[in-house]
């Protein structure tokens, strides 16, 4: 068993509420004796689960869910699910929009990747393997649990949106060099190594750079999600306004790969963003610059350290709603 074993009370306190009030007991019980779970069985279960539809019969399901292209195309009804098309089928039922890749292919390995940016899928699994019952109660339960904390960020925000008053501001710019330093300032508060704030034409950008991914690959390390959650808790006092994400190289790769490099650790990070509920994916614009905008020379390894970057912007309040 791959997940930590889920106590059926704690699953039944997720799947016994207002959205899910046809499952049963039983079913539940079922999926925790299945040691590898079919197509058709979650396929039955996950759009029952997503508030989808109800099917007696567990090939209406599959047909359904495949007609929809939410099943590997070789998918049959009664063959031994896999993880990648799991998650296929969850970003399908569960209407997750997903990001620039996944948004064009629309495949298992992409859906895989897609679940693991957001936790759903923890730790690094073998996206082929088989999947039991007790597995997929977990990935529906995470699912779950990350839309109720997204939805309690998003009032929190809400209750904290200021009034609107008459009263005449301070010029943007002073507006945004106070709070430039007042980031700074709790960044240093909190130790948040490599992290720094400054005013750019966007708006107020925070710069984290060397930021940390496995190797070859745009999977953030546990350390760097800790700054990206401190960076949320910021986020959270300027609620308003938009958030572009950009990713930097330095010069090593193609000039492709440098792109592709970072846009994906750019949308990576984006990503992080909106399942903490820094922000809702409308709120957040992503780009890729590769190395076209150094901050140093990349002469030294000091300086391709500083290049490698990922930036959190604060848009300008006059260019919220516009979209890169």
């Amino acid at each position: 068993m791959i997940q930590p074993k889920i106590p059926l009370w704690a699953v039944l306190g997720v799947l016994f509420s207002p959205l899910l009030w046809a499952q049963t007991a039983q079913k539940i019980e079922t999926l925790l004796d299945t040691p590898a779970i079919t197509w058709a069985g979650a396929a039955v279960f996950a759009l029952e689960a997503a508030d989808r539809a109800v099917f007696s019969n567990p090939a209406d399901a599959f047909a359904y869910a495949a007609e929809r292209k939410w099943l590997p195309k070789d998918a049959a009804p009664q063959d031994t699910a896999r993880l990648n098309g799991i998650a296929l089928l969850l970003m399908g039922s569960f209407d997750i929009k997903g990001g620039i890749f996944y948004s064009l292919a629309k495949n298992p390995h992409y859906a895989y990747r897609e679940l693991v940016y957001r936790e759903v899928i923890e730790g690094r699994i073998d996206p082929d393997m088989t999947v039991s019952g007790e597995d997929f109660l977990y990935y529906i339960n995470r699912l779950f649990a990350l839309r109720e904390m997204a939805a309690e960020r998003a009032a929190k925000r809400e209750i904290k949106k200021p009034e609107t008053k008459k009263t005449e501001t301070a010029p943007a710019s002073k507006a945004e060099e106070q709070l430039a330093r007042d980031i700074n300032a709790q960044l240093e508060a909190q130790h948040v190594a490599d992290t720094s704030a400054r005013v750019t034409s966007e708006g107020v950008t925070i710069s984290l750079s060397n930021i940390q991914f496995r190797p070859n690959s745009a999977e953030l390390l546990d350390s760097e999600k800790a700054k990206l959650r401190e960076i949320a808790r910021i986020l959270e006092n300027v609620p308003e306004r938009n958030i572009l994400v950009t990713g930097h190289t330095a010069l090593a790769g193609t000039r492709e790969e440098q792109q592709r490099t970072s846009m994906e650790r750019a949308r990576t990070v984006a990503f992080y963003l909106v399942s903490i509920g820094a922000r809702t994916a409308e709120e957040i614009t992503i780009r890729g610059y590769g190395a076209e905008q150094p901050m140093v020379s990349n002469d030294t390894e000091a300086g391709r350290i500083q290049n490698r970057r990922v930036e959190i912007t604060i848009v300008h309040t006059e260019n919220r709603g516009r979209r890169h």
